[in-house]
């Protein structure tokens, strides 16, 4: 369907098949076979044009080449006298001479010289001498019609192809204000809500979206209207897209989809005009559902003016706004869009009458994660007694787009190995592969090894011995991506909310590598810079955002504010010296405080660090049994400091 512009409507899709007349059928077909052959000619017109001027200039070129070298006139008539000439062929002021066994010369006489007379005045018999005289008339016709005519055709069939790309273009500009919208009839998309898991709240909207359509009159009859938009905003990878899909495919009425970036163009009022004409061909086809997806690219909030009233975008977010909720109204036209920037929208845009309804999608918890990976394993040979549960809880912080790509990681892997069936190594693989990028086997060496053993060992030490924090996965020193080492930490359970103490200890467990470096070698190395990054990062939240520290429940960032008109500024921080100085004074003991605990955890724990170390050294990845047995008997208990 892409790139037509025919709309086929669900009703005449089902409309049955009449037998036509062959007369009838003779007089449809004429249009058609009439276009083809006028595309047909002016493609290849040039071409035909080309051959038959090459061909009949060689043919009458060919006649007057001579097979052997000149012979003068004088010889000529020497070779006659002499009985060693059988026949003459005269073309004009050309002399074919045969000489009998395959043997022709070629000779010239005067223009306008009779052969007879040149004969007889060189006392040679005419009659004694076959002549053959050969009329040239019709040659010097066709010659003289080719070079008067093919130069005049060949101008003309230019100047008509030049004319038909004029229209060409003519009527792409005229076009330009025309929709793109792709159709969707019904039965045209294959996706429906079964197909879709996580996002339950949203599913439950959406057939509400499409069960007014198909029975407006139950809702009628209590007074319910027709909501006029639904907007899905979340992250990427969610499942908006995927939930437009499903209402394409459920849907029993016409579904127009189009993408944001669509609607503008270079020309200056074209994306105004596309709005128009798609809410046009809705209207006509109503009921109906358009789908904008990526909506923020020309839904953004309106400036202050500066780019002046005839900016483009401004004038396709006016055009759309006037649409949803202008003078004439939309009946039974729904517009359903998704943008993962919802922050960035206009309010015009997002006020009741426009978008009625605000569909948030976030991260599938642990329930969700386990549906959508059901969905996704259909048609994936996987081993009995697959532990989903176990997958779903090792995928905290996964996507629904994230859990596919790793279902799909996971049978490539199985395949690149020659199994019949996907193993829970494989899954494991391809969930590592998807966050943190492949295994990279670079050559190290043994200090490099040893060091980056430590650094993730003092990390899971670190970890294990803090009550607050979740168990240690996996830890290992194969490098992926950037990383030289990782020690993988997912939580236990979803986590909505976060606590002081948690956060004190995620800040303490980043430090670990660095502490381990500290009491190992006495020395520290570039591999924690992306750990001091996060925990400065946590810390300075902990201060400004959250006020968890000794400056009390401030509020110390920047000021966003939105006026009534829908205007939003961000002021600047505000922040004397001395409070600047407070800030960062308690981000330091933050940094400081959590640095010493690692520090007393490592300290207290070497022996066990050395052997995760030497662990790490021999099998380079250790998984969390592995880890448990090192660790135990009992995790060491560190009270809280104050």
């Amino acid at each position: 369907m892409k790139n037509q512009k025919t709309l086929f409507l669900p009703q005449l899709k089902e409309a049955p098949k009449v037998k036509q007349p062959k007369k009838n059928l003779a007089n449809r077909k004429k249009p058609k076979q009439l276009e083809v052959k006028i595309r047909l000619n002016l493609k290849k017109i040039f071409l035909w044009l080309f051959i038959i001027f090459t061909g009949a200039s060689f043919l009458f070129s060919f006649a007057s080449v001579p097979v052997e070298d000149e012979i003068s006139l004088s010889q000529l008539i020497t070779d006659i006298k002499s009985e060693k000439v059988k026949e003459v062929a005269v073309e004009d002021d050309r002399l074919l001479v045969d000489y009998g066994e395959k043997k022709i010369a070629f000779s010239r006489k005067e223009p306008g010289q009779s052969l007879t007379e040149l004969f007889r005045d060189a006392g040679i018999d005419p009659d004694a001498v076959g002549v053959v005289i050969k009329d040239t008339s019709l040659s010097k016709i066709w010659l003289e019609i080719l070079g008067t005519f093919l130069p005049l055709a060949l101008m003309a069939v230019f100047f008509l192809w030049l004319f038909r790309q004029a229209r060409g273009a003519q009527e792409g500009i005229f076009s330009f204000g025309r929709s793109k919208a792709k159709l969707f009839a019904k039965g045209k998309q294959s996706v429906s809500f079964k197909d879709v898991a996580g996002v339950e709240e949203a599913k439950k909207e959406l057939e509400e979206v499409v069960d007014f359509l198909k029975r407006p009159g139950k809702y009628r009859a209590l007074g319910a209207r027709t909501p006029k938009g639904v907007i899905l905003v979340g992250p990427s990878g969610t499942g908006k897209t995927l939930l437009a899909k499903a209402v394409a495919g459920e849907a029993g009425v016409p579904f127009f989809s189009m993408a944001g970036s669509e609607f503008m163009e270079m020309l200056v009022g074209v994306g105004a005009s596309r709005v128009r004409d798609l809410f046009n061909n809705a209207k006509k086809a109503s009921p109906a559902i358009i789908f904008i997806d990526e909506i923020d690219a020309i839904g953004r909030q309106r400036g202050t003016g500066f780019a002046g009233g005839h900016d483009e975008r401004e004038q396709t977010l006016n055009q759309i706004l006037v649409e949803m909720d202008g003078f004439n109204p939309n009946d039974n036209v729904i517009v359903l869009a998704a943008t993962n920037r919802g922050d960035l929208l206009d309010p015009a845009l997002l006020r009741p009458g426009r978008f009625d309804r605000r569909v948030v999608l976030d991260m599938p918890d642990i329930e969700d994660r386990q549906a959508i990976l059901g969905i996704h394993a259909r048609g994936k040979p996987f081993v009995q007694g697959l532990d989903w549960e176990r997958v779903a809880k090792r995928t905290v912080g996964f996507s629904g787009a994230d859990l596919e790509n790793m279902l799909n990681e996971a049978a490539i892997s199985a395949a690149r190995e020659a199994r019949k069936a996907i193993e829970m190594k494989d899954i494991e693989e391809a969930a590592l592969k998807v966050k943190l990028g492949p295994e990279k086997k670079r050559l190290q060496s043994e200090d490099d090894r040893k060091m980056t053993a430590y650094h993730e060992g003092g990390h899971a030490v670190v970890t294990y011995n803090l009550p607050h924090m979740d168990p240690v996965h996996r830890i290992s020193i194969v490098s992926r991506g950037i990383a030289m080492g990782f020690t993988m930490i997912p939580p236990k359970k979803d986590r909505y909310n976060e606590t002081q103490s948690h956060l004190l200890e995620t800040v303490a467990s980043l430090l670990g590598g660095r502490a381990a470096e500290e009491v190992v070698f006495k020395e520290f190395t570039a591999g924690g810079a992306s750990d001091i990054d996060k925990a400065t990062s946590i810390a300075r939240q902990m201060v400004v955002n959250l006020g968890m520290s000794a400056l009390g429940p401030i509020y110390l960032g920047p000021q966003i504010d939105i006026s009534e008109w829908g205007r939003s500024w961000i002021e600047p921080v505000h922040l004397s010296s001395e409070m600047q100085a407070g800030v960062d004074k308690e981000i330091r003991k933050i940094i400081s405080d959590c640095y010493q605990k690692a520090l007393e955890i490592v300290k207290q724990n070497r022996e066990k660090l050395d052997k995760v170390a030497e662990a790490l050294l021999k099998k380079e990845t250790l998984e969390e049994e592995e880890f448990e047995k090192i660790m135990k008997p009992e995790k060491a208990k560190i009270k809280k400091s104050n």
